[in-house]
């Protein structure tokens, strides 16, 4: 069989981490790579039922397989079921990883694993790659600013900033401390960092988990982030002193459209672990251009049914038009849309669409979509750059606080909710952002400013798109670029 670049991605099985690899397996089939796209088996039914990977099914090239998570029904209806998955998968999963990838090289057809792509929290694939003798990448799901801060939560563990003294911490201003020592970052607070500072616990859990795992990147023969290098050039920079191979191909929401449906004749496809409902974008359709705001806090979040009533009556005060994710387990109690305040769907008739789940991607490039109120998550935010929406932010989790304190000071799209909800609070900012003050005008010039310069990373030429060359270059040379190669992926296409 002739010789060719085959890439077995494995993600975290979370829609956060699924949908980035699953962009990059067919950015990289696009090239000429076999891909094999490894989901658990529960994710791989999830899957199969809401019919969302069948536009992938069929391709040469291009297969699914599934290996167990060791996950018991009860521990997946677990408050902490993350937490569980976590580690049952570091404790059962690489074995069958390591056994998937001998069966492929024995199948008639198919040629044998060159390189293992995984994505953050899941280090044990690491091991895997070594046990078959091929090199790994790992696709680290944030901004290249979050990876330097998780990068950094063990500094700041030894250097006696965390854990918190006691919860007055919290609320004390000791988390506006500023830190001005890490390089590539201008000084930022405390608790911009990440969530995981804010704990009192010695041992905690989370926050060992975030240090072991980005730390283990350095095991990996390259690096690959969602931006580009415009975005973040400084931080790039210095993170380059640390992880000398760095492919940044983001947004890979962009470089899809670009790279993919030229190569295949087809939009891209994606997975979604939950149906997606497409009334929305013809309730989008019959919307003024610019006029509404689009909600969502990916898929992870559990808003407090105060949180959920302060939400829902902001938006409803502000009298503009609202297309609402309310994803089932959305809201604690594992509710969704019927845990909304009472004559909340009355008051807001005509005016407000709740979906259960949408093509994001999709919503946020609909000419009627002029804000975005998101929890800051990488993927979103990258989505949301990419489509020139600017944002009003609400972080909760992990690196969400960097990337909003980067999207409402360093690049000026977005502004920040504090963390205790208030309608009113709600309520003012989104008419600040969808109004027609100087302040909006100005976002919505940076958030144009930031589209193009995502077109122009992601077109021929530009540095996403040379990366991504470069990157599939080493996957065929089937080991580590040389120093030549490694040089050329370091700077980029400027």
């Amino acid at each position: 069989m002739e010789k060719r670049a085959h890439a077995m991605l494995f993600p975290f099985p979370c829609s956060g981490h699924i949908n980035p690899t699953l962009k990059l397996a067919e950015l990289l089939h696009s090239r000429g790579v076999y891909v094999t796209f490894v989901n658990t088996e529960h994710n791989h039914e999830r899957l199969r039922r809401t019919g969302t990977a069948g536009g992938l099914h069929g391709r040469e090239g291009f297969r699914f397989e599934a290996v167990p998570d060791g996950l018991s029904e009860e521990d997946r209806r677990s408050p902490d079921k993350t937490v569980k998955l976590y580690l049952s998968l570091r404790q059962s999963c690489g074995p069958p990883l390591v056994e998937l990838a001998r069966r492929l090289a024995e199948s008639e057809g198919v040629p044998p694993v060159t390189c293992v792509v995984l994505s953050g929290l899941v280090s044990f694939a690491l091991a895997a790659a070594e046990e078959i003798s091929v090199p790994s990448f790992v696709l680290w799901g944030t901004s290249a600013c979050g990876f330097v801060c998780t990068l950094r939560l063990r500094e700041l563990r030894q250097r006696g900033y965390t854990p918190l003294k006691d919860e007055s911490y919290l609320t004390n201003g000791y988390l506006d401390t500023p830190i001005d020592w890490i390089a590539g970052m201008p000084p930022v607070r405390l608790g911009d960092i990440s969530s995981f500072v804010r704990t009192l616990d010695p041992k905690c859990f989370a926050l060992r988990v975030e240090e072991e795992e980005a730390n283990s990147c350095a095991r990996a023969q390259g690096l690959i982030l969602n931006t580009f290098e415009d975005l973040e050039s400084d931080v790039l920079d210095a993170l380059r002193g640390e992880f000398p191979l760095v492919y940044t191909i983001g947004p890979l929401a962009a470089a899809m459209h670009h790279r993919v449906d030229r190569a295949q004749g087809q939009g891209a496809a994606g997975l979604s672990l939950w149906e997606e409902d497409a009334a929305c974008m013809a309730w989008l359709d019959a919307q003024p251009a610019g006029s509404v705001l689009y909600v969502s806090f990916g898929s992870l979040a559990v808003l407090s049914l105060d949180q959920l009533a302060e939400l829902a009556w902001g938006l409803a005060a502000s009298n503009r038009p609202f297309l609402w994710v309310v994803r089932p387990g959305l809201v604690a109690g594992d509710r969704g849309a019927d845990a909304l305040p009472g004559k909340f769907l009355a008051e807001t008739k005509g005016r407000c669409f709740i979906a259960e789940w949408c093509a994001q991607e999709q919503v946020l490039r609909h000419r009627a979509v002029g804000g975005f109120l998101t929890h800051s998550g990488w993927n979103s935010t990258m989505e949301s750059i990419w489509s020139g929406v600017p944002m009003v932010c609400w972080p909760g989790f992990a690196d969400q606080y960097i990337n909003c304190r980067y999207v409402c000071r360093e690049w000026g799209i977005g502004l920040l909710l504090d963390e205790q909800l208030r309608r009113e609070q709600v309520t003012a900012h989104v008419e600040e952002l969808m109004g027609d003050t100087e302040k909006a005008k100005e976002m919505r010039r940076s958030a144009a400013k930031w589209k193009a310069l995502t077109k122009a990373a992601t077109a021929p030429g530009g540095s996403s798109y040379e990366n991504l060359d470069m990157l599939v270059e080493v996957l065929r040379l089937h080991e580590p670029a040389d120093a030549e190669l490694a040089g050329a992926v370091t700077h980029g296409a400027q």
